[in-house]
């Protein structure tokens, strides 16, 4: 289905970079990956026109920054829907200067940020009834990501011009303060919109992806019929993916919790092996894909009290790590001490290890140490900073003890 292709390319939209591109081409290539289109406009609204900013082909007809004035009823359409999928006769064609296209079927969605609309994206195709609900599903749920990066892009610009006034001394010291104390503002307003963006997509895309894991849970177990050795494999591969990509919403969710200050902790008491256990059951599927063992070492049980479920995020974050960065048919320990005043959880693998002058940069936001392995692993380079922040939040602290092709140890200790 389109809407499961969307997700596993969502990733990659982050990645889409205008300052390089300034053509647009970059945007409808990743949007080519989900949607069909042979035609495609991105307008930005003014206060009573559209102009044109980005198309998917040269036309002579169709120059970017070209300005169409829309009429009242045009308008109201733009900034009461979310989309539409348009008819071929529509006057909104006319209105933005595509009345001789010639194609037979168009799809719109509006580009906004909270609810302030700033532009709309425009596709076409030439065959009938091309487009269907699902389209314009996918093609919403595009436009939000697409959105913060086009707005992005212009707070990039003025940085450039302010930039440029300094350089060639167009402004007085003191205005160019002022300048940057205003842009400094804006910086912080648009870090502000783009934390509240992260937390409602990432809000969205949890529904669909927990139904995804759930179904792909029930169909391994062969409950509603056998599945042949085929099937059983691609069955796990969905798992997995879905579980990975799970992992990576979860941590923008909570990056954007934790710069908020909105982050809080609940303690309860429990024993340490129901958190390790139910957290071993997890990553199990990325531990079986790599032939890796699991050893749960503490030769017995103890009740601690902090955060159930920050625990079990801070054994994931360790735990996925580990079998992430450990070689195939290898071996993952975890083990766990009570102290007089504290407890321990050390978690150890037998992987490509760090470079100690790498150890003080591996929990800054992030982060991704450059090595030939570590590209084949996809990550947000957030699982430590926020496995940090949690561990903080429980007035503990976090330690490393590795060396390059020596494997990692890494050491949470938590006051009682």
């Amino acid at each position: 289905m389109k809407s499961e292709k969307f997700i596993e390319i969502i990733p990659s939209f982050f990645e889409i970079n205008l300052n390089i591109d300034k053509t647009g081409e970059t945007i409808f290539k990743k949007l080519s990956n989900i949607i069909e289109f042979d035609e495609a406009f991105i307008y930005f609204t003014n206060p009573e026109s559209l102009q044109l900013k980005y198309s998917y082909k040269n036309h002579n007809n169709y120059k970017t920054d070209t300005i169409f004035n829309i009429t009242a009823k045009s308008k109201k359409r733009i900034f009461e829907k979310n989309g539409e999928i348009i008819k071929n006769n529509d006057d909104l064609l006319n209105t933005v200067g595509l009345g001789e296209l010639n194609k037979k079927s168009y799809i719109m969605s509006k580009l906004s940020i909270k609810s302030t609309i700033f532009g709309i994206i425009l596709l076409a195709k030439k065959e009938h009834n091309f487009y269907s609900n699902e389209d314009l599903i996918v093609l919403n749920s595009a436009s939000s990501i697409l959105s913060y990066i086009l707005k992005d892009l212009e707070l990039s610009n003025v940085f450039k011009i302010q930039l440029k006034a300094l350089k060639d001394g167009i402004i007085e010291k003191q205005e160019a303060y002022k300048t940057i104390k205003e842009q400094n503002e804006k910086i912080l307003e648009a870090d502000r919109v783009k934390n509240e963006f992260l937390a409602n997509i990432s809000h969205e895309l949890r529904t669909p992806l927990n139904s995804i894991l759930g179904f792909s849970e029930i169909l391994g177990t062969q409950i509603y019929g056998k599945l042949n050795n085929k099937q059983e494999e691609y069955v796990s591969d969905i798992k997995v993916s879905a579980t990975h990509l799970l992992g990576m919403i979860n941590e923008i969710l909570d990056m954007s919790k934790i710069e908020a200050h909105a982050m809080k902790i609940s303690k309860s008491i429990f024993p340490v092996s129901r958190a390790i256990d139910e957290v071993c059951n997890i990553v199990y599927p990325l531990a079986a894909k790599k032939h890796i063992n699991i050893n749960k070492n503490f030769s017995e049980d103890f009740e601690i009290f902090a955060d159930y479920q920050k625990i079990q995020q801070i054994l994931y974050n360790l735990m996925s790590n580990a079998i992430k960065y450990s070689p195939e048919n290898n071996t993952v320990d975890i083990t766990a001490v009570l102290g007089k005043n504290n407890f321990k959880i050390a978690v150890h693998d037998n992987g490509i290890g760090i470079d100690p002058k790498y150890h003080g940069k591996i929990f800054a936001k992030f982060v991704q140490l450059d090595s030939a392995y570590t590209k084949k692993e996809s990550s947000t380079g957030l699982g430590l900073t926020i496995t940090k922040e949690l561990v903080e939040l429980h007035e503990g602290k976090i330690s490393l003890i590795s060396e390059v092709n020596n494997g990692s140890t890494f050491i949470v200790e938590i006051p009682q």
